[in-house]
């Protein structure tokens, strides 16, 4: 073998060295200089060369002097011996061209910095953050959600995002739509989620908590591996990770609970949570929004609070001891959630109580010696009103279908009727095997194109009490959105021509479709992964709230229901709600609001919903008004 030459040698070395980059240039371009400006002192120095007092110079005052005319060319022309001349032009020549070498190399590093930092990837230095993970529709309601939980934290808050996305251009998505940020920083970083070394960017071990978004074509997948790389992190701290995510199959719920062995891993069942929202929201009118209310921060939220003075108290005593809060349960000192107990309950001194509130801090005992109550004004044997048999309409179907026909079969009364219709063949077949024995409702599967027109006048959906549309998920998203869009349109020109009211719940895929079809009616209920990112911004500010919101959507335990509130007071008279809560009390419900139909069609005042509502202040409730209650039934 050929050994390589002194040449090949040398340029094998100067390629290694500039490959180090730009510090390894700038040391490279002072070693020359250097050693330009020493070989031209030395040289005018020992030569005897004398300068313009006509003395030789010292080998330092030479090294001055040719320093000088490196970095200053002018300086030339003030030389009058010719040896001098020719010493310092030479010096000067080689400084130009180190000093535009110099420049070229300073402005390249730069360049290389801005672009680092324009890519994303430099390390963040926080704590107490919140880590959004992946990058989807449903980001700007989380963003926009922790702005608002933040607002009360004086030393302000950050939200960091990772996600394999530039990072200018998700930051100028989210100014886009999130104009305001209040006292909150948000940072962006680019890097796959799933990635540990990307991860490791974004500080996970630094977070207060971290929500993982179903990001991509398989999104259950993306989950489990982005939340694999923050528990098996060779980095990890000891203390439980608090992570917050969705999971769409059932099926991926264990492999989920395997990794919260050891961590705090809260994920949302998607498909079953829509499924049941969609159920309850179908067959009461103005759910939608209480269930927006108590999701939100924009208004009153959820809080949990240890009160001594309630100690040996009955739940039922407990609820008329706030005035400007609104008890929902008990937590039990096990962490166990008491959703609406007996009203008999003992409140230990180790529970806690978690009630409506506008702020933690406002959750305050009246301490009334007397609660006013207007006893003449309940009703002592007020009658509830009979369930009355349904007739419903599911137009489309995807697996979440199967949950919605057994969460209606458990609410609706005997004798109730259901019709799908769908263009999916042997749908009948699949739904029997799915749903199994119905008690309370017929049901009929029909063929057809649900944006037929002609096929909806002659199903007479006027005739329903209800309307169900079901994005079809074998479809591509857009597809399948624009088939509900179009079913939508139709819906609501024959519910604008008739005066018989009946309820539309549909679902969108994508949250920006959402968007296109809001509409402003509270029947009118569009369904989408918008409350499924308000549960996700609520639980990673506080995750006691699972348990809560579990047993809230759980149709086995304490539900919300809108009932007429004729029902437990007299209406047309001017009653404050201690006299409505002790209505409910009676009755072992847990009385959380009222809705006035009179501001039904009325955006701003939230369809007439108030949830926690001022005790003390008194209203003239309407026969056809609600009380919202959670009840078991």
């Amino acid at each position: 073998m050929r050994k390589p030459t002194f040449k090949q040698r040398f340029q094998y070395w100067f390629d290694n060295y500039m490959s180090k980059g730009p510090i390894a240039m700038i040391g490279g371009l002072a070693v020359v200089s250097i050693v330009i400006i020493l070989i031209a002192a030395a040289i005018i120095s020992i030569g005897g060369i004398a300068t313009d007092g006509n003395d030789v110079p010292s080998f330092g005052e030479a090294a001055w002097i040719s320093l000088m005319r490196a970095m200053d060319a002018g300086n030339v022309s003030g030389d009058s011996d010719i040896s001098l001349r020719f010493v310092t032009f030479i010096v000067t020549l080689s400084g130009i061209f180190i000093l535009s070498a110099l420049i070229g190399v300073l402005s390249n590093g730069l360049e290389s910095r801005i672009e680092q930092l324009r890519k994303g990837r430099s390390l963040i230095l926080e704590n107490d953050h919140t880590l959004i993970l992946g990058w989807t529709p449903q980001i700007f309601t989380i963003i926009s959600e922790i702005v608002t939980a933040n607002e009360s934290r004086k030393s302000g808050a950050v939200i960091v995002v990772l996600a394999d996305q530039d990072k200018v251009e998700m930051e100028d998505a989210i100014r886009e739509r999130i104009p305001e940020w209040k006292n909150t920083r948000i940072i962006c970083r680019s890097g796959s989620p799933m990635d540990m070394t990307d991860l490791e960017i974004a500080s996970p071990h630094t977070a207060r908590s971290i929500i993982v978004l179903s990001d991509g074509t398989d999104p259950d997948t993306h989950v489990i591996k982005a939340v694999l790389a923050i528990t098996n992190n060779p980095n990890r701290h000891e203390k439980p990770y608090h992570i917050v995510t969705q999971i769409r199959d059932p099926q991926n719920m264990d492999v989920i609970k395997l990794l919260s062995e050891n961590d705090n891993v809260q994920p949302i069942l998607t498909t079953d949570l829509i499924a049941r929202v969609v159920a309850q929201t179908s067959r009461q009118s103005g759910l939608s929004v209480v269930y927006t209310e108590l999701m939100d921060f924009g208004g009153d939220e959820i809080y949990f609070k240890r009160e001594p003075n309630l100690s040996g108290k009955t739940f039922g005593e407990a609820l008329l001891a706030y005035e400007t809060s609104t008890l929902m349960g008990i937590r039990k000192a096990d962490g166990s959630i008491m959703m609406n107990p007996p009203m008999d309950t003992r409140i230990q001194s180790s529970d806690e109580i978690f009630a409506i509130a506008e702020d933690d801090d406002k959750i305050n005992l009246s301490n009334l010696s007397r609660i006013p109550l207007e006893d003449s004004l309940i009703l002592k044997n007020g009658k509830t009103s009979k369930p009355k048999t349904e007739r419903g309409l599911i137009l489309g179907w995807n697996r979440s279908g199967a949950t919605i026909i057994r969460e209606l079969d458990n609410y609706v009364a005997k004798g109730s009727e259901l019709i799908v219709v769908s263009n999916i063949d042997n749908l009948g077949q699949q739904i029997q095997g799915a749903v199994g024995k119905l008690k309370n409702q017929k049901l009929k599967v029909m063929e057809g194109d649900i944006r037929d027109r002609a096929l909806l006048n002659k199903l007479e959906v006027t005739e329903f009490d209800h309307v169900i549309v079901l994005a079809y998920s074998h479809l591509d998203v857009q597809e399948a959105d624009a088939i509900t869009l179009v079913t939508l349109l139709h819906l609501r020109d024959i519910a604008e021509k008739d005066e018989t009211p009946f309820s539309i719940i549909s679902e969108m895929l994508n949250l920006r479709n959402r968007e296109l079809a809001e509409a402003a009616k509270v029947d009118d209920f569009i369904v989408s992964e918008h409350l499924i990112s308000l549960m996700l911004a609520q639980l990673s500010e506080n995750p006691a709230l699972m348990d809560v919101f579990t047993d809230l959507f759980d149709p086995e335990g304490a539900e919300v229901y809108l009932k007429p509130i004729g029902d437990y007071v007299a209406t047309d008279h001017p009653l404050n709600f201690y006299t409505v809560t002790e209505a409910a009390r009676r009755r072992g419900e847990t009385p959380i609001g009222y809705r006035l139909m009179s501001e039904s069609h009325n955006a701003e005042k939230a369809y007439g919903v108030h949830t926690n509502p001022n005790k003390a202040e008194k209203v003239i409730f309407k026969p056809e008004d609600k009380l919202i209650v959670i009840s078991e039934g």
